[in-house]
């Protein structure tokens, strides 16, 4: 009875061993026996079976597609080992455990970010949708977040067109009700906030829902406008996050309504708006300062000579958060307010933008405006360190920024724009020499009065 014992025991040691090596053999990677994965980590759970963790070993850390990036991608990796890789994710956002959905769900993002696989989701969208869908109504706050966060990806490779319009009407609802669910996580709704407005800017053909999205986005933001005429400062709660959100989303659709509707939400909240630069919190100040600046220029283009009644104070509360030395604040905060509010003033009173220029690859973008501006800070949020690889090959982002149809480069060209580690080294190291010296002479040393007691 024990010989017979010890013969089972050793038949399923070596069925494991063997199950392992053939899984190692076909997935290129190394393993340990008895479903000791070196890979395992990233879809662990409590609850995960030995099968489900077997399965999991064999498909990358859904986490190396945003560090490696695409230049990794195009070299070491084919375009077969990628969709097989993405396929593999697929499938693991049915899995029984949350884990392992919100990996696969975050290894799909990351992969739709740093490379264009229009093909590819093309013929999977329906199961990409059906997935998110799934996990948007099921899964919890990190998976909500995760799902939010790949459908923006999947409308931007998509781009305009009946296929995102699907995307959206499928998950236009349940975002809308995720935003507004004052039981869900409050992360989570931020990220649904973001994706609804960055999906509706992309798909929406129905002007109807542009508006109806519009509205849901005012309802949560405006929830952090003053209530009453004696208060001076708008406290934060752990809802601010959620009307920042809200409030950038709802920005970037203002920038592709009718001028009808441009107008009639001027005059809803250009006078309210400015109650949100009070708040103490800086992200929320600077979400409304930004967004003011933007609303200004729509209305001067609209109207050369268009007129504010409430100027004077706008621009001495404008000029106070530009030159703001309160001491309670954080010295991070206080520099980061400074900055842009130098330039939000100047917008306001002299119609002035400060240049920027976006390099990627051998093409250069002019930020020469407001709502080119905000429009390429919401996809860069989105996308990440994928955004200078949508520049250059996303026709969608393309159309938007006016960059016309992506540069063809082979190989070989590519290969001699590059510079060498040292050569680059040497570069940074002169720009922030130079940097620095410029930043000394243009201090404003009157703002750090007051910093150091």
């Amino acid at each position: 009875m024990q010989s017979s014992r010890k013969l089972i025991k050793l038949t399923s040691m070596h069925t494991c061993y063997s199950t392992s090596f053939e899984e190692s053999i076909f997935f290129g990677e190394r393993t340990k026996p008895c479903g000791q994965h070196r890979n395992v980590q990233p879809f662990s759970d409590e609850d995960a079976s030995i099968e489900t963790m077997s399965h999991c070993s064999g498909y990358s850390d859904p986490s190396s597609f945003a560090e490696d990036g695409p230049e990794v991608l195009d070299e070491e990796g084919t375009q077969e080992d990628l969709e097989y890789k993405l396929k593999g994710f697929i499938d693991l956002t049915l899995d029984k455990s949350a884990k392992t959905r919100q990996a696969a769900l975050e290894g799909i993002k990351n992969a739709l970010a740093s490379k264009m696989l229009y093909e590819f989701i093309l013929e999977r969208r329906m199961t990409l949708t059906d997935s998110i869908e799934r996990c948007l109504k099921k899964g919890k706050s990190d998976e909500q977040r995760a799902a939010a966060a790949l459908a923006s990806v999947l409308c931007i490779q998509l781009g305009p067109g009946i296929e995102s319009e699907e995307v959206l009407k499928t998950l236009g609802p349940i975002l809308k009700k995720i935003i507004c669910d004052g039981t869900a996580s409050i992360q989570a709704r931020q990220t649904c906030a973001t994706c609804f407005g960055v999906c509706c800017f992309i798909a929406t053909d129905d002007i109807t829902e542009l508006y109806s999205t519009l509205e849901c986005l005012e309802n949560v933001f405006t929830k952090s406008y003053l209530k009453e005429k004696d208060t001076n400062v708008i406290c934060s709660t752990p809802n601010t996050v959620l009307h920042i959100s809200s409030l950038l989303a709802w920005t970037l659709l203002l920038t592709i309504c009718p001028i009808s509707e441009v107008k009639k939400k001027l005059e809803m909240h250009f006078h309210k708006l400015p109650s949100l630069l009070s708040s103490d919190d800086v992200n929320m100040r600077i979400a409304a300062g930004e967004s003011l600046a933007l609303m200004f220029e729509l209305a001067r283009g609209m109207e050369s000579d268009f007129f504010y009644e409430d100027m004077e104070s706008l621009t001495q509360m404008l000029r106070a958060l530009a030159t703001d030395g309160n001491k309670h604040r954080a010295k991070v905060d206080k520099r980061k307010q400074r900055s842009v509010f130098r330039d939000i003033l100047r917008a306001v009173e002299e119609r002035d933008f400060p240049t920027e220029t976006v390099k990627f690859g051998p093409e250069r973008m002019y930020i020469d405006c407001w709502v080119k501006k905000h429009t390429y800070d919401t996809f860069k949020e989105v996308l990440g360190s994928g955004m200078q690889y949508h520049l250059q090959s996303n026709e969608f982002l393309r159309n938007v920024f006016e960059l016309g149809p992506p540069v063809m480069l082979d190989a070989a060209t590519l290969k001699t724009m590059k510079i060498s580690r040292f050569e680059r080294h040497l570069y940074n190291s002169a720009a922030f020499k130079a940097r620095t010296k410029a930043r000394s002479k243009c201090r404003d040393k009157r703002a750090d009065v007051g910093e150091f007691f």
